[in-house]
């Protein structure tokens, strides 16, 4: 056989939907006429493109299987048209066992399927709850050029006693490029490590490499695509777009160091930016996939309802999103005046139904059991849900879904309340912390994502942002008055979820004992309001929910003092027994 001199790929950078197996078979047709029409030898899809990713336990149904499974027959069927090959992630069953399966269709034929061999069992993922590990294999061959397929995982973990080394193997097996389809979330600062992964396989093996990567929301995750391809020699080929679909052709050519791939390199989001643009897509994507005609929430005047509404309107255009403001005796008229220009700014349907009766009413159907009993927190409850409840009446009444407005900040020490601010379907910002949403507010008046729908220029009233926060349900009221500033506060935080650190090295590195002891103690005991709170996009590396799965029964408190220190000499059979273990 000649060995080609050329070898043309398309790329197809695509937002598939879980469970919709024609939509995606549809859109796999759509990007191999724009492929067929460019000349592509190839066709590449994200992993699992069929199911749509990550299908969780839906994979387990058989009739699922058996509908992914015939999806992929018919387009197998249809590449007897002498167009390009398609290669395309799919579940597929085989001798009884459930595979994560990247399948080459090609003259009207399935011509290969190969496993993904390393399945993830950490942060959000659950492989190993569903599929079955999968064999090493060599390269399949595609028009005369040995393509090896590691799928995501398979090229992410370096060699251990439970990993395989699938790109050794390819590479030993005679592959002349990988190609790796993938469903890798979007977290901050991702890109560059997954530059730095795929850097060290090239270096390790020699050969050139595709990381393709799906895009689009699903539940409380965003894949950003920014996809790359890597020559032999380590520099960067192409570089694909980030939050946007995007089937881009690539032309490679076979020299005497072996083949290398000359494209575009399109400039990926990065910082704030990147999570802005991925709270956009999260919640477009969970809006327009489930079905919702639009959304409203409440407009309070505060800064985290007006950057939900900015993101709001960027995701869905102002036409499809309604704000409410829902004021009671201490909302102040600034309040009401920053509310108005927002609205104006950003150009939603806007409306204000005060809730003095409806909360005067509860006030006084409870005069009768509260009698006796001091004013406290219980009555501010009441206004949040109050407010709760009538903004899910206009959902129950329109169809639109109530976006909710708390940060993480808030979700971390339970400064939310139940069935009042909390009510809702999604929350764009459930990720973000307070001292980020002030920075993403800022940011969103001199920037927006390129595909956003909103007005450019200032949007968030500069009023806003520069006012104290405050929940406005007694007088005079600001969060400082029993919080830490958001700045210690965050940073307490951050170590305390993202890192999971010890009291006693936090408080070492310069924080004040009590106010770590007291955060601490208000995120375990949150823990169960945010078993109840509504879905929202990812974009910390460790967010609330699939990354931080706490018991709500946990008697455990860290007590600030210093960990203990192990006494090996307690060990006396542990592990690998000894011969004298057995001597007798």
């Amino acid at each position: 056989m000649t060995e080609a001199a050329t070898f043309t790929v398309t790329l197809a950078q695509l937002n598939p939907t879980v469970g919709d197996i024609a939509g995606n078979a549809a859109k796999a047709r759509a990007a191999r006429a724009q492929a067929q029409a460019a000349g592509a030898d190839l066709v590449v899809f994200p992993e699992l493109f069929m199911s749509g990713y990550p299908p969780e336990d839906l994979v387990l149904k058989p009739a699922f299987q058996a509908a992914c499974r015939a999806a992929v027959e018919q387009l197998a069927r249809e590449t007897a048209d002498g167009g390009p090959a398609l290669l395309i992630g799919t579940p597929w069953v085989d001798d009884g066992k459930l595979y994560n399966a990247c399948a080459l269709l090609d003259a009207g034929a399935i011509a290969a399927i190969r496993y993904k061999v390393n399945l993830p069992n950490y942060g959000v993922f659950d492989e190993k709850r569903v599929f079955a590990r999968g064999p090493l294999a060599g390269p399949v061959t595609i028009r005369g050029v040995r393509i090896g397929v590691p799928i995501c995982e398979d090229t992410w973990m370096e060699e251990s006693a439970d990993y395989e080394n699938v790109v050794e193997c390819l590479a030993e097996t005679g592959a002349e490029i990988l190609i790796v389809p993938n469903g890798s979330p979007y977290a901050r600062g991702k890109h560059d490590v997954r530059i730095a992964v795929q850097v060290a396989r090239v270096t390790e093996c020699d050969l050139p490499l595709v990381y393709l990567n799906q895009v689009g929301g699903q539940d409380d995750l965003v894949f950003d695509g920014a996809s790359f391809v890597l020559n032999a020699d380590r520099s960067l080929a192409a570089q694909l777009p980030c939050f946007q679909e995007s089937v881009t052709t690539l032309t490679w050519r076979r020299g005497d160091a072996g083949w290398r791939c000359d494209g575009a390199v399109v400039p990926v989001l990065e910082g704030d930016q990147a999570d802005y643009a991925a709270c956009v897509l999260g919640l477009r994507d969970y809006v327009r996939k489930n079905g919702f005609p639009g959304v409203l929430l409440g407009i309070s005047g505060g800064i985290d309802s007006a950057l939900c509404a900015a993101i709001a309107v960027d995701a869905l255009g102002a036409e499809r999103v309604r704000g409410v403001m829902l004021p009671f005796r201490y909302t102040a008229q600034v309040s009401l005046d920053d509310a108005q220009r927002l609205a104006a700014a950003l150009g939603f349907k806007y409306e204000v139904l005060p809730i003095a009766k409806a909360v005067n009413g509860f006030e006084e159907i409870l005069a009768g059991p509260f009698a006796g009993l001091p004013r406290d927190i219980t009555e501010e409850n009441l206004q949040a849900r109050t407010r709760g409840t009538l903004l899910m009446a206009l959902s129950n009444k329109t169809g639109a879904m109530v976006v909710t407005t708390g940060n993480k900040s808030e979700m971390s020490v339970g400064y939310a309340t139940l069935y009042g601010d909390m009510n809702g379907g999604f929350n764009p910002i459930k990720d973000i912390y307070k001292t980020a949403v002030f920075r993403l507010s800022e940011l969103r008046n001199h920037w927006k994502p390129a595909d956003a729908q909103g007005p450019i220029g200032e949007v968030i009233p500069s009023s806003i942002i520069t006012r104290p926060p405050t929940a406005e349900l007694r007088d005079n009221q600001t969060d400082q008055d029993s919080l830490p500033p958001y700045e210690i506060l965050d940073a307490i935080l951050e170590r305390l979820v993202e890192r999971e650190e010890p009291l006693a090295n936090i408080v070492a590195a310069g924080f004040d004992h009590d106010t770590v002891a007291r955060i601490d103690r208000l995120l375990n005991v949150a823990e169960y309001k945010r078993r109840q709170a509504a879905p929202g996009v990812k974009v910390t590396q460790k967010n609330f929910g699939r990354d931080r799965r706490y018991p709500i029964t946990n008697r455990f408190r860290d007590s600030g003092d210093p960990l203990p220190t192990p006494d090996p000499a307690l060990l006396v059979c542990i592990g690998r027994p000894s011969v004298e273990a057995f001597d007798d």
